[in-house]
């Protein structure tokens, strides 16, 4: 027995390498590693693509934009392109293992090309569409605000001049008749938005190309036929205004206002000119900067032009159906100035405002006339001109009563048709007579998020500010998930509070009031169910978990982006007000999405945890890409568990600070230059998520093992001499081998103390989506009991750090994800002081008294460590492989 013991107790200061696995070298295990760290980085990026284009097709199927076919299969093709790279990325990750998505995506493709084979392609051979043909469907083909005024005219029967729309196939044969396509590009190629010089002259040679290039003769001849059909009615010809109606334009969060040009009062010999010049307007400097700032190809913006009687106005502006500064106030705005709504629009001159308060009646309530000393007017030929105000009438107002309800009437219903609060410019003609001649979608701003504005009519809120991820109210009692266990117990109609906004909590979507959580955003797996089954969410409110107390009924207000105590009955009220039915803005378009989409946003793959999560189940491309960034993140993280390395592959750690034994090798870019020899110095490391682990390292010193008791030492004498599974990894209580494997921005750590195994993984930079720190806590020499109670204290711990946690037998796995940088820099640190002063407390595990006195110390610890400021990295040198990521992204 003695010998037995003593062998056990000598295994704690011996050992040997572990044999390499598969017959592998340590060189071809580094270049594995190496290569699959390498597609892990990349099906990140094809991950949140995905995400992100499954988001923006959730807003336009329920009517947050105005889209026809070209969006239906650019996004679809674009996510299924996504997709198929991430199958591609695991495949490489795990060769072999998952080769069975193949056929799921494949099929999956299949489904969603016979949605398309029914869809109607003759409308996008014409050159022109009149105006009561054009609609929300035909988008593609004659730009966002021509197609919302061709909506208005076909469902409202509200007035809008006559007119048509010179399609994007117009557009594209002008600049294909005169090979303007080569020369645009080249030209753009030399174009940034901080280069302002070379930006006007770009700008300055494109648009004369495009002004002095021929319209097409098919082209010329549509649009001649479509003015003498529009002046028919008058009999005799009419000036006409000509409105730039780019695709993408008036779309939400894509509005390009102001940044194209119109031309107004324009006669019938300067149509075909003034055409060419709205054209020429897609390459205006101000136009440019915007696309160039926002990411958006220039192919994409095809300019339409939209062609309409020209309304002589007495009085115009723009109505705002609700506040655009607070998205909780329903007021209707009405903004007014004599002459047309140009000046309105360009902010030249001082506008009337009148604020319509909601109701049956409407009330008129606020009026605040301003002295409006110019007017813009149509000039007796052709042409506009900014003139003094007549004699009198620049303090009188612009508009009647009268004429502020009924427009105020319109707007709402305008809203109704668009299912969101809309943006309306108008014009009064000298009979009295409305016209309205754009709308578009408002973009508001959440009114608690304004300085000053917490103390709000509903009272202080509890927490604010994060991102609306789905939008709506919700009431309900607060229930923190912190464990997956948690969800056994979550009640029906309660609001799900957690850290983390992970997909498996959509196992009770059905089941949730509403959602509140410390992380993520709109393009996460959780962001999208929540909005496929209606559940507000919001998301990204820094501490949420403790703001919000268990059990306390709130009420979430995603829209408004606050959370208030209590049971608030006027925001529910509104919420259900605002509910508007879906099908009365459906069309053509919205049903083919939905039947494209039923192949790819459902979520059905929830739970890892169950045999059902597995490659034949995945049923839409929203199910791959869940399952494939699990399993993605489980190979990387196993990785060090099945491959080892020994000391003669990696670099020493040369360090007087700490008498532990460290060593590195590097995958990518992790040092800051390829280091000789067998040492590697501190500072030669440029890893971030190494900086500040290390920083957690060495912050406070650590004093050594605890007192022991009789009953603890025993207890490992005993377990070590009768259990023969337990391997001893360390020749050396200061010798442990300690192996980092390390990029830029990644780092995975195997460290063993003893008895007890750790594992650390990270990465860390400046995506907040894709950033993560994992650890892996297991094993002991003392009896399972002592075991089991130690993973819980470390689970403890981490999780009142805000960790998500999880305990399985003696191991504690913890992991935080989707924060920016220096919060993760902050876990890490704390998981650096982890690992060096939870060593050997499995002895203390049945003193109660002791294990408290340790949990104090270690939690004031953490916030000393916590606080600690980041250490800045040397640079590192740009990899080949970070060159392809950022390409890829």
């Amino acid at each position: 027995m003695f010998g037995t013991i003593k062998r056990a107790l000598t295994g704690l200061f011996s050992g040997k390498d572990a044999e390499l696995p598969q017959g592998l070298t340590e060189e071809q295990i580094q270049a594995e590693f190496k290569k699959r760290y390498h597609q892990f980085k990349l099906l990140l990026t094809a991950n949140k693509k995905a995400l992100e284009l499954m988001s923006e097709m959730e807003e336009a199927l329920h009517g947050r934009r105005t889209f026809g076919m070209a969006f239906i299969r650019a996004h679809s093709t674009a996510v299924s392109v996504n997709v198929y790279k991430i199958v591609e990325h695991i495949n490489a990750i795990a060769p072999g293992k998952y080769a069975a998505l193949h056929d799921r995506i494949k099929d999956i493709q299949r489904r969603i090309g016979e949605c398309w084979q029914h869809a109607d392609q003759d409308a996008n051979s014409a050159l022109v569409v009149p105006l009561d043909r054009a609609g929300r469907d035909m988008a593609d083909q004659v730009g966002g605000k021509m197609a919302g005024l061709g909506e208005i005219v076909r469902r409202t029967g509200l007035p809008v001049p006559p007119g048509f729309a010179v399609t994007a196939r117009a557009y594209r044969r002008l600049v294909e008749e005169n090979d303007l396509k080569d020369e645009i590009n080249r030209l753009l190629q030399t174009a940034g938005p901080d280069d302002q010089r070379n930006l006007l002259i770009l700008s300055s040679q494109i648009r004369n190309k495009i002004t002095d290039a021929m319209v097409p003769a098919d082209v010329e001849k549509a649009i001649l036929d479509a003015y003498a059909a529009l002046w028919g009615p008058f009999g005799h010809p009419v000036p006409v205004s000509l409105r730039s109606s780019a695709l993408g334009e008036d779309e939400a969060g894509q509005t390009f206002a102001g940044q194209f040009s119109s031309k107004l009062n324009v006669g019938p010999d300067d149509i075909l000119q003034s055409y060419k010049e709205v054209l020429a307007s897609k390459y205006s400097p101000q136009a440019m900067t915007y696309r160039l700032n926002r990411g958006i190809p220039d192919e994409d913006v095809a300019m339409c032009v939209g062609v309409m009687a020209m309304v002589d106005a007495a009085a115009g502006g723009v109505i705002y159906s609700r506040n655009p500064l607070d998205i909780r106030d329903d007021a209707i705005r009405i903004h007014s100035a004599l002459g047309l709504p140009k000046s309105v629009v360009d902010g030249s001159v001082a506008t009337d405002e009148f604020v319509v308060r909601r109701g049956e009646p409407p009330l008129l309530a606020e009026r605040h006339i301003r002295h409006k000393d110019q007017v813009f007017v149509c000039l007796p030929g052709e042409g506009v001109c900014l003139m003094e105000a007549a004699d009198g009438r620049a303090d009188t107002p612009s508009i009647g009563d009268d004429t502020a309800l009924a427009l105020a009437d319109a707007a709402v219903r305008l809203e109704t048709m668009y299912g969101a609060p809309v943006d309306v410019e108008w014009a009064v003609d000298a009979s009295g007579a409305i016209t309205f001649l754009q709308c578009r979608e408002l973009v508001q701003l959440p009114g608690v998020a304004s300085p000053g504005r917490q103390c709000r009519v509903h009272g202080r809120p509890l927490a604010a500010d994060g991102v609306t991820a789905s939008p709506g109210v919700g009431c309900g009692p607060v229930f923190v998930v912190r464990r997956e266990a948690d969800l056994l117990r979550f009640p029906r109609g309660g609001v799900l509070v957690a850290i983390e906004a992970l997909p498996r909590y959509a196992s009770v979507i059905d089941m949730a009031a509403a959602i509140v959580t410390e992380k993520g955003g709109t393009a996460g797996h959780l962001a999208n169910v929540a909005r496929e089954f209606r559940v507000p969410a919001l998301m990204g409110v820094s501490g949420a978990t403790q703001l919000l107390g268990a059990g306390a009924e709130v009420t979430v207000d995603a829209d408004g982006r606050a959370v208030y105590p209590g049971r608030v009955q006027e925001l529910l009220d509104a919420a259900a007000k605002e509910r508007r039915p879906a099908p009365e803005r459906q069309t053509p378009m919205h049903a083919i999405l939905r039947r494209v989409m039923d192949q790819i946003t459902p979520l059905n793959l929830i739970d890892p945890n169950v045999p059902e999560f597995a490659p034949e189940n995945c049923t839409t491309l929203h199910d791959i890409t869940r399952f494939c960034h699990e399993k993605s993140v489980t190979e990387m993280f196993t990785f060090g568990q099945e491959f080892h390395f020994s000391k003669r592959a990696a670099k020493q750690l040369k360090y007087k600070g700490t008498a532990m034994k460290w060593w590195f090798i590097n995958l990518d870019d992790g040092f800051t230059h390829d280091v000789p020899g067998k040492y590697v110095k501190l500072e030669e490391i440029c890893s971030i998520p190494v900086g500040a682990l290390w920083d957690g390292i060495v912050a406070i010193p650590w004093q050594g093992p605890p007192p022991v008791d009789g009953r603890g030492l025993m207890s490992i004498i005993a377990q070590a001499s009768t259990n023969p599974h337990l391997e001893a990894a360390t020749h050396s209580s200061f010798a442990e081998r300690n192996y980092f494997m390390v990029s830029h921005n990644y780092m995975c750590l195997s460290s063993r103390f003893g008895f007890h195994f750790c594992t650390v993984e990270a990465l860390v930079g400046d995506r907040p989506q894709e950033n993560y720190v994992s650890f892996q806590f297991k094993g002991g020499a003392a009896e399972f009991s002592r075991r089991r109670r130690r993973a819980e204290f470390v689970a403890e711990i981490l999780e009142i750090r805000g960790f998500t946690v999880e305990v399985s037998e003696d191991a504690s796995f913890a992991r935080v994800s989707g924060g920016p940088q220096e919060e993760m820099l902050t876990a890490l640190r704390g998981i650096g002081y982890m690992l060096m002063h939870t060593r050997q407390l499995d002895m203390i595990m049945h003193n109660e008294a002791m294990v408290q006195s340790y949990k104090e110390k270690i939690l004031t610890d953490l916030v000393t460590v916590a606080g600690a400021p980041s250490r800045e990295m040397p640079a590192c040198p740009v990899s080949e492989m970070a060159l392809e990521a950022e390409t890829t992204a």
